[in-house]
């Protein structure tokens, strides 16, 4: 945005779309130009048309079944050097368009509300953000992740330029940072936009300046290269604002300007008014007083009326930016409106949800924005979402050139013409692999001096823990079943069987263990916390038998098992307990009924593990790596690209914090696993910044697994 002293003023006014303008953006391609979308389901390109100002629209295109409410390009490639739109509409959908057609390349499904904000990233990626409280990562016409935590609708998206760091905004009134890399910038120049008909200019974290447009929503902005600001509003109407003497409008076109913005009217509520008294303001010879700073409001009485006026720093004068309205505080008698909950309205509409049902009031005042208010009234009653358009168009026809304080409450429903509306530890930390694998640490691998061969990735098989000492379980399991309470302690019929399973797995025998042995393994792996780390062992031991696996992950009881390691993943609980249980859902891979319960429990999982990776305790970390390793050996069997960028995600940001090389080294398993031979994981890999923060791995002398996986990772991506 251009700096300097000059301040915004009109350049021109393009007409065109028919309803609201929802969303902006610049355009790659022509230079100078950008992209608007509307609720009348359209978008549109608009190009310079002098060298100064002006803009002509020089493509329409249609996709959505609803309207559209946010637009961003997505960067120039290969098969599209000019770049493709996107769009998010309220019909659930985002419509990829190039210039070449009206209509779109394909469409991406998978938000279950409206998807009200955009943000594209690198090789191709997409963020966008919905109604329905989640934002969703795709790549090309695949959704890669779905990021989940907040409460409420996700109104602003952005993927930034590094390290694949990702930002939303939410309606729950947090912003959450999500983090696949890192990255340290502060954005302390920007614009906003808001439903008190302002756009907002900010410098250094204050506000520099106020525009106020006669609109009552201001949707949508954008900043064009030339640092001209582009408006969207809910009259319909583009406006460009500028720096920029020479493109500045006509002193007659200011003048029109300022006189549409004369003749609005605000409402009293609007949160920078505060509470007005008429009786108690001043009279129009309060405007021969100066202000104080840019935007001040200044509230005057001119007869019956009040209006308001806004301070130019740079013009030296007060502004009309409307007459105030509700500000009487007259009677409902007095005022001919409706009260309701306390307050006046012009219009409150009984709806009757379904016959014989309670009845709901919408309360509606004609310089409200009717679709925000159709939202306000379906989220307020709880009603489904998709009648937004339906309600909306009922407050539109129904107040149709009514003037303010005729309180007309008569109405016809928007679907039956009537006036009803009816809408529808004790382990050890190494682990066993094949002879001459780099995980034994047992100097099989020689790195060759003329070429490395890759013998790291893509790992076929599941990493298990496997080393045991039986003795020092048994004794710990014994010593601490005579802590336990009467109900959970175990007889010393069951302490000899539970010595017989551990003795039957550790010595590899073909034995099944018998259905009252899994039994009291299970009663004892419900011990309280405290105590419960040495049965959790023999369960790490035991999962690996294919009877135990079928048995524990069997559809029936899976849900129960996996439920109840994840409660021991809680990060403020035991650290033995995390770590066994983590130890265990990675020997549970090895098991066709265990890999096909961790792949249905995976979202649940890795979620509540990387909980985990803030901790110091490195065996943690190892187990957390070796996870996350499994998982990879899977998904590079069944290409399961959401599966992919939830690993690459986990991996991403376990990288960041873990110290030890041996994690460190699983992490690049994963990794090189995960995209190997799969362009569509190599491109996610390299959008979230992956190769950036492995390079320092390259360097590590010791061990020599370390830097020779990350440099044939890097020569992959």
């Amino acid at each position: 945005m251009a700096s300097g002293a000059c301040r915004y003023r009109l350049s021109c006014s393009l007409s065109g779309h028919e309803l609201d303008v929802r969303g902006l953006v610049c355009c790659l391609y022509p230079p100078g130009a950008f992209v608007s979308v509307s609720r009348d389901r359209t978008t549109r390109l608009w190009v310079p048309d002098s060298p100064n100002r002006g803009f002509t629209e020089m493509h329409c295109m249609s996709g959505h079944s609803n309207f559209v409410s946010c637009v961003c390009i997505i960067p120039s490639s290969d098969v599209y050097p000019h770049g493709l739109i996107a769009t998010g509409g309220n019909d659930h959908n985002i419509c990829i368009f190039s210039l070449e057609s009206p209509a779109p390349l394909y469409v991406l499904k998978g938000h279950k509300n409206t998807v009200c904000s955009l943000s594209s990233g690198k090789f191709g990626t997409l963020l966008s953000g919905s109604w329905d409280t989640t934002a969703k990562v795709w790549l090309n016409d695949k959704c890669m992740m779905t990021l989940q935590g907040h409460t409420a609708a996700v109104w602003a998206v952005k993927i930034l330029p590094e390290q694949g760091l990702m930002l939303t905004g939410s309606a729950d009134k947090t912003i959450k940072l999500w983090k696949a890399g890192r990255c340290e910038r502060t954005f302390s120049d920007f614009v906003t936009t808001a439903e008190d008909r302002s756009l907002r200019i900010w410098k250094h974290g204050e506000c520099a300046q106020i525009i106020r447009l006669p609109a009552q929503s201001v949707w949508c902005c954008c900043v064009l290269g030339n640092g001209d600001i582009v408006v969207g509003a809910s009259d319909g109407i583009i406006r460009v604002f500028t720096e920029s003497e020479d493109r500045t409008a006509s002193a007659e076109e200011i003048k029109a300007f300022e006189r549409e913005l004369s003749q609005a009217t605000i409402d009293s509520k609007t949160g920078d008014l505060g509470d007005i008294n008429a009786e108690q303001l001043p009279g129009r010879e309060h405007l021969n007083e100066p202000g104080t700073r840019e935007g001040q409001t200044r509230l005057i009485r001119d007869g019956e009326k009040v209006e308001a006026y806004q301070w130019s720093v740079n013009e030296r004068r007060w502004i009309k930016i409307g007459d105030v309205v509700g500000s009487s505080g007259a009677s409902q008698q007095t005022s001919g409106r409706v009260l309701y909950e306390g307050k006046e309205f012009d219009y409150v509409f009984s709806i009757d949800v379904n016959e014989g049902g309670p009845s709901y009031k919408l309360p509606y005042n004609i310089t409200d924005d009717p679709w925000l208010a159709a939202y306000n009234f379906l989220q307020k009653n709880d009603l489904n979402p998709m009648f937004l358009d339906q309600v909306a168009k009922f407050i539109i026809d129904n107040t149709k050139g009514q003037m303010l304080g005729l309180g007309n409450t008569s109405f016809s429903d928007p679907f039956t013409g009537g006036g009803r509306y009816v809408p529808g530890s004790s382990s050890g930390s190494s682990n066993t692999l094949p002879a001459a694998d780099p995980f034994t640490g047992n100097s099989a691998y020689q790195s060759a001096a003329s070429k490395t061969v890759n013998i790291y990735f893509p790992k076929k098989e599941a990493v298990t823990f496997d080393q045991a000492n039986p003795t020092q379980i048994l004794g710990k399991l014994k010593e601490l079943n005579g802590t336990a309470s009467e109900e959970k302690k175990l007889t010393e019929d069951d302490l000899v069987l539970l010595e017989k399973i551990l003795s039957l797995i550790c010595n590899n025998s073909s034995e099944k263990p018998t259905a009252q042995q899994l039994q009291i393994l299970w009663k004892a792996v419900n011990w309280p916390e405290d105590i419960v780390f040495p049965a959790l062992d023999i369960l790490r031991l035991s999962i690996k038998h294919p009877s135990v696996n079928e048995n524990f992950c069997s559809e029936k009881e899976g849900t129960r098992f996996s439920s109840h390691l994840i409660s021991l993943l809680n990060p403020r609980g035991k650290p033995a307990n995390q770590l066994l249980a983590l130890r265990t859902f990675c020997n549970c891979f090895v098991g066709q009924a265990g890999q096909k319960l961790m792949m249905s429990q995976r979202e649940s999982l890795l979620s509540h593990a990387i909980e985990l990776k803030s901790g110091s305790n490195k065996n943690i970390h190892i187990a957390l790596a070796t996870l996350t390793l499994n998982y990879s050996v899977c998904f590079h069997k069944d290409h399961n690209i959401e599966g992919k960028a939830q690993c690459l995600s986990v991996i991403s940001t376990v990288l960041e914090v873990v110290q030890d090389l041996e994690a460190t080294f699983r992490l690049l398993v994963a990794l090189g696993t995960l995209i190997s031979d799969d362009s569509n994981a190599v491109q996610l890999a390299k959008s979230l910044g992956v190769d950036s923060q492995i390079k320092k791995y390259a360097s590590v002398s010791e061990p020599a697994k370390v830097s020779e996986c990350c440099r044939l990772i890097l020569n992959l991506l």
